[in-house]
C-alpha cells in the first residue's frame, strides 16, 4: 500500500554549494603552498586567535585541573564504555593465515594506519562526546601518532572541558585550530605533526567540504552531512517519549531532518501535537534551530504493517534509527540499512551520542545504505600476504601462465614459467 504522508518536508536536506567548495579549494591551495604561515594567518582572520597553536603540557594540565570533579568522572565513565566498546571491535578484527593448497599459504594482517587526525568541532555546543569517539577509537585501534584539533572559544582557546577530553582520550597532540585550516594542518602535517594518513571526525560545511578534497592522498571516515533520525513506532509506543527524542535530535541544527514512521494514526496525531509545545521550552539558541528542522524537514508517515516501516526504514536508511515497537528481535534481525540501530523505548540516540559506548560517527544523507560508521575498522588496514613452497609450484604456476597468455599479457606468464625453469633464463636476464 502507498505509505500516506502526515506531515511531508518542505524542503530536502541543503548540501555543500558551490561557492563552498569553490572557497575550500582555494583556502587549502594557500595551506598547501604556505603552510604554517597561512593557517595562522586564516586562524587570526577566521577565528579571532592568535595565540600558540600547540597547547604544551603544562597548558593541558592546568585546563584539566579546572575542570569540575563531578563533570571529568562523568567523561571518564563515557571514556571508559567508548574505549571498551571499540577494543571489543579491536579484537574481532584478527589476522589470519590459511593453507589453500599444500605449499601455497596466504593470510592476511591488520596494520594499524602510523597517524591520524582527529578533528573535534566548536561552535555553538562544546562536542565532549566527539572527542572522545575519535580519539579513543583510533587509540583502541593501535594508532601511535593521534592529532587532535578543535577550533577556539573566545580568548581563551579550547574549553577546559574539550582539552580534558581530548587528553584523557589520547591525543599525542592538541592544536588550538579549527576549520579548513585545522583539517589542512593534520592532512599536511604541520606545527610539529606528522602528515595524517586518515582524517576523521564531524565539522561544518567547510570542515565537510575540505575532507572531500583532501580524500585520496589520505583517508577520510565517511563524506558527512547533517545528522539526521528516524523513529519507528507502534501503537504500543509512547508519544510523550516519542515526541522527546524527535525533539532531542531536531536541536541539532536547521538542517537536521527528523522522521517518525508508525503503523497507529493515534499515535501520529498525539506526536505531532506535542512536539511544537517541547520545541517551545528549549532554551535558544536550540529551539530556533529545532523549530526550523521540524517546520522544514520533519515528515511522519503512517504505514499499513511492521513490515511497510522496514522497508521505509530500510529505503532512507537514516544515520539514527530508533525502535520503539513490540518485538525488538525480529526489527533487530530485519532492519538492513541505518547507521546505528536504537532498540526500545529504554534507549535513545540521545545514548549513543554521549555515552553508551558505539560509535557516534556515522553515515548521514542515505550512506548507510551502503557503510557503517566510524569504528577502529577505519584505523586499520587489512592487508593480505601469500607465500609458495615447492609442492605448490607446478600447479600454481602452469595455471597462471595459461590465464596469463589467454589473457594476452606474455610477460605475467613469463614470470611463472621461470619459476618452473621451462623459461629461458638468459632470453628473460637480457630482456
Amino acid at each position: 500500500m502507498p505509505l500516506t504522508y502526515l506531515k511531508t518536508a518542505r524542503t530536502e536536506p541543503p548540501q555543500a554549494g558551490a561557492d563552498i567548495a569553490d572557497t575550500v579549494q582555494v583556502m587549502l591551495a594557500r595551506l598547501r603552498a604556505g603552510g604554517a604561515q597561512v593557517a595562522l594567518e586564516y586562524a587570526r582572520d577566521l577565528d579571532g586567535w592568535d595565540g600558540p597553536v600547540t597547547l604544551p603540557a603544562e597548558q593541558i594540565a592546568a585546563a584539566s585541573a579546572r575542570v569540575p570533579q563531578a563533570l571529568r568522572d562523568d567523561i571518564a565513565w563515557a571514556h571508559d564504555n567508548i574505549s571498551r566498546f571499540a577494543a571489543a571491535q579491536r579484537a574481532t578484527a584478527q589476522d589470519m593465515e590459511i593453507a589453500l593448497r599444500p605449499g601455497l599459504i596466504a593470510g592476511q594482517k591488520q596494520i594499524p594506519v602510523r597517524a591520524a587526525g582527529c578533528y573535534v568541532p566548536g561552535g555553538r555546543y562544546s562536542h565532549i562526546a566527539s572527542a572522545l569517539m575519535s580519539i579513543a577509537t583510533a587509540r583502541e585501534a593501535g594508532v601511535a601518532d593521534i592529532t587532535a584539533c578543535s577550533p577556539p572559544s573566545g580568548p581563551g582557546g579550547i574549553p577546559d572541558a574539550l582539552v580534558h577530553t581530548m587528553s584523557l582520550a589520547g591525543a599525542t597532540r592538541i592544536l588550538c585550530l579549527g576549520g579548513v585550516q585545522g583539517v589542512a594542518a593534520m592532512a599536511f602535517g604541520l606545527f610539529g605533526a606528522p602528515q595524517a594518513d586518515i582524517l576523521v571526525g564531524p565539522g561544518n560545511a567547510y570542515v565537510a567540504e575540505s575532507k572531500r578534497q583532501l580524500f585520496g592522498p589520505v583517508g577520510i571516515d565517511m563524506f558527512a552531512g547533517p545528522t539526521d533520525s528516524l523513529v519507528l513506532a507502534d501503537a504500543s509506543a509512547d508519544p510523550d517519549t516519542v515526541a522527546a527524542d524527535l525533539v532531542g535530535q531536531a536541536e541539532h541544527g536547521t538542517t537536521s531532518p527528523v522522521w517518525l514512521a508508525t503503523t497507529s494514526r493515534a499515535l501520529a496525531g498525539a506526536v505531532m501535537a506535542r512536539v511544537p509545545a517541547l520545541i517551545a521550552t528549549l532554551p535558544e539558541p536550540n529551539r530556533t534551530a529545532a523549530t526550523a528542522a521540524w517546520r522544514d524537514l520533519g515528515e511522519v508517515v503512517l504505514c499499513d504493517t511492521a513490515e511497510e516501516m522496514a522497508a521505509h526504514a530500510d529505503a532512507r536508511a537514516p544515520e539514527h534509527l530508533h525502535v520503539q515497537a513490540r518485538d525488538l528481535d525480529w526489527w533487530l534481525d530485519r532492519l538492513s540499512a541505518y547507521g546505528s540501530l536504537f532498540l526500545g523505548e529504554r534507549t535513545t540516540v540521545a545514548f549513543g551520542d554521549k555515552a553508551a559506548g558505539p560509535n557516534h560517527v556515522l553515515p548521514t544523507s542515505g550512506a548507510a545504505r551502503y557503510t557503517g560508521g566510524l569504528s577502529v575498522h577505519k584505523f586499520l588496514k587489512t592487508v593480505t600476504w601469500q607465500r609458495v613452497e615447492r609442492p605448490a609450484l607446478g600447479d600454481l604456476a602452469g595455471v597462471t601462465a595459461r590465464l596469463s597468455r589467454a589473457e594476452g599479457m606474455e610477460g605475467h606468464a613469463r614470470s611463472a614459467d621461470i619459476r618452473m625453469g621451462t623459461q629461458d633464463r638468459a632470453l628473460t636476464s637480457t630482456g
